[in-house]
């Protein structure tokens, strides 16, 4: 394979005068010995001789096997590689963008980014975690530390690093946040809370705790996406913000639509809503509310029209700040889940607005009710498949991992089976008719008849339970 060492000190050709080779004008200005000649590879100087020797031993293994990493690539720092080379390449849509902005410019570049790549070490990291649990709860810092790995990931693949640090350090190890299990509303809770509602605003309530919704998936139901003679709700897509407050409609989490079942008194209760609050059509751009640049993106953006069962009663789309904090939690205070801590007040215009300010309690919002829908359908037995398929989850897995504390009963039946099976005291049933054979013979009974048994192709006996626990043989036919 191609690459050699060049002086940069001594032209190359010896003085046809002399014999000798000659200064070349940066003899003495610069390194001396400089590596060329590897494809791929960008020459390097070296002080030394041994030094680029090495080098280009080491270039030229890692090149022939497709890992050479140059390290002057790492020399960037984390900030720059970010905001200039892997940010402007993402393609996440708005609602996982914004989010995801958030933490890292708030929180890995702050900590990180001023550390060129190369070297990013485990002390390094060991200082970044723990100045970022003493930011956010673990919850946060987990999600943040996946984005830290996705980064690296990246700069590996790039060819600035040669391992993810991340992965490579085994005395760091990612936060884990405490696991929670999730929570379900007892029926007087869902009952209480559901009273306190605005009547409009009471069958979103129903689709969450009904058709275990997510909120956005609530909030974007047509009045034609049920089918009220099959019984089924086609769940199609979701009602979301991005970080400017601009609304649009998406699929579902996950780009997973699905189709759930729909009870007979919800299909009722869905009637009587349509018949008392009429649905509202609303149009708004599809998977991104930016303005499109190109064709593709205009076809991809292009706006659809929704006629959405959930509307405010000025006849528009629900705004779920403003449902979370005017409509949600007010009921929960007035049922008793929640409490009021303060008052802040708010002036517009020359008024005065004095809105309550409520204890923090995320596993109260909305999304209890998918999962008391969820802790409903396994307490009455349903299959975990298909209440994984109902729910939009991926897979079974993920639905066991949430909701397995809700099956009290899982393992009991199996218990009872093998218990049934090993248990001490059970008699041994003897068919009415049977052949003669092993069991038979093995009884004590007169030597010439037990020879004509022996002898005989069939037999029919009489048996009967003696008080000792034996059995009496007649031979009624051999």
């Amino acid at each position: 394979m191609a690459g050699y060492i060049e002086d940069r000190w001594l032209k190359k050709r010896p003085s046809k005068q002399t014999g000798k080779r000659e200064r070349t004008t940066v003899w003495g200005k610069c390194k001396r010995y400089r590596v060329k000649g590897i494809p791929g590879v960008q020459d390097r100087s070296f002080d030394t001789s041994e030094d680029a020797k090495q080098w280009l031993a080491t270039a030229k293994t890692d090149s022939k096997r497709g890992e050479f990493v140059d390290p002057r690539d790492g020399e960037i720092s984390l900030a720059e590689y970010i905001e200039e080379h892997w940010w402007p390449s993402r393609t996440d849509e708005p609602s996982t963008a914004a989010p995801m902005r958030s933490r890292i410019w708030n929180h890995i570049i702050p900590l990180l980014g001023d550390v060129a790549l190369r070297d990013v070490d485990a002390s390094a990291l060991r200082t970044c975690k723990a100045e970022l649990l003493s930011r956010v709860e673990k919850s946060t810092a987990e999600v943040i530390w996946i984005h830290l790995t996705t980064i690296f990931n990246a700069a590996v693949d790039d060819k600035r690093l040669l391992k993810n640090p991340c992965k490579v350090h085994r005395t760091v190890k990612p936060p884990k946040r405490t696991q929670k299990k999730a929570k379900a509303w007892q029926r007087g809770t869902v009952d209480s809370v559901r009273t306190e509602l605005q009547e409009r605003y009471r069958f979103a309530m129903d689709l969450g705790l009904g058709l275990g919704l997510r909120q956005g998936e609530a909030f974007g139901l047509d009045e034609d996406d049920f089918d009220l003679e099959a019984e089924v709700v086609h769940v199609r897509r979701q009602l979301r913000w991005d970080s400017k407050g601009r609304p649009y409609f998406c699929l579902p989490k996950g780009g997973k639509t699905r189709d759930v079942p729909l009870s007979p008194n919800l299909a009722l209760r869905a009637r009587e809503h349509f018949r008392r609050f009429p649905s509202v059509e609303c149009t708004l751009p599809w998977r991104n509310p930016e303005t499109p640049t190109t064709a593709l993106e205009a076809r991809q953006r292009k706006p659809i029209a929704v006629r959405l069962v959930l509307s405010t009663s000025q006849g528009n789309r629900i705004n779920y700040r403003t449902w979370n904090e005017r409509s949600w939690k007010p009921a929960l205070v007035a049922a008793g889940v929640l409490k009021t801590v303060g008052e802040k007040v708010q002036r517009y215009s020359g008024r005065t607005r004095r809105c309550p300010i409520f204890e923090l309690s995320r596993e109260d919002m909305f999304h209890v009710l998918r999962h008391t829908y969820a802790s409903v359908q396994l307490e009455a037995g349903e299959s975990i498949v298909s209440l994984s398929e109902w729910l939009g989850h991926s897979s079974p897995k993920i639905t066991l991992d949430h909701y397995a504390h809700f099956m009290p009963g899982a393992g009991k039946r199996g218990l009872a089976a093998m218990d049934a099976w090993l248990k001490q005291d059970q008699q041994q049933k003897v068919p009415e008719k049977s052949l003669a054979s092993p069991w038979i013979t093995s009884l004590t009974v007169n030597p010439q008849v037990k020879g004509m048994i022996k002898s005989a192709e069939h037999v029919k006996v009489k048996y009967k339970e003696t008080s000792r626990g034996g059995l009496a043989v007649n031979v009624i036919e051999c």
